[in-house]
């Protein structure tokens, strides 16, 4: 499979991510629509996200510049790879 290449298309594919996300979210307070879920909803989003955020952004920007990661098993194979380097 190729890069994705077209703004519009990405664009598109991000907006899908979106209503994915709100909706499955909505279903999930629907069900059991009680203040400590949706803490704990919130709050696990959240937390994805800055995983995700410090996987790509601050590993490749402060960490090591040389690496580019395409995905997140990229992110594993290069902290196995580290791990299993000599200092």
């Amino acid at each position: 499979m190729s890069d994705l290449k077209s703004p519009s298309v990405i664009k598109i594919k991000g907006l899908l991510f979106l209503i994915m996300g709100t909706l499955a979210s909505l279903l999930l307070i629907v069900d059991t629509p009680t203040l400590r879920h949706t803490a704990l909803l919130a709050i696990a989003v959240w937390s994805f996200c800055r995983f995700y955020y410090f996987a790509f952004y601050v590993i490749e920007h402060y960490v090591d510049p040389q690496f580019k990661f395409s995905g997140l098993l990229d992110f594993a194979r290069y902290l196995l790879r580290r791990k299993n380097s000599p200092p």
